[in-house]
């Protein structure tokens, strides 16, 4: 499950936020006052995202 912090909280903890991710493999959702939530999420985990996506593209794939 996503935790969910401010714009204000993970500009001044980035860096440990940007630890806690990459280690938990979890998702953080920032909110911004006046603009669209932003997610911060490991690379790893993106880059596995986006080859699940592109995978269940294939019907055949899809069936799986």
């Amino acid at each position: 499950m996503a935790s969910v912090t401010t714009y204000t909280q993970a500009r001044a903890t980035l860096a440990k936020l940007c630890s806690e991710v990459v280690q938990s493999r979890e998702i953080v959702v920032i909110r911004r006052r006046g603009a669209e939530d932003v997610a911060l999420v490991a690379a790893d985990e993106l880059r596995s995202l986006m080859e699940t996506a592109h995978l269940l593209r294939s019907p055949k794939n899809a069936e799986r």
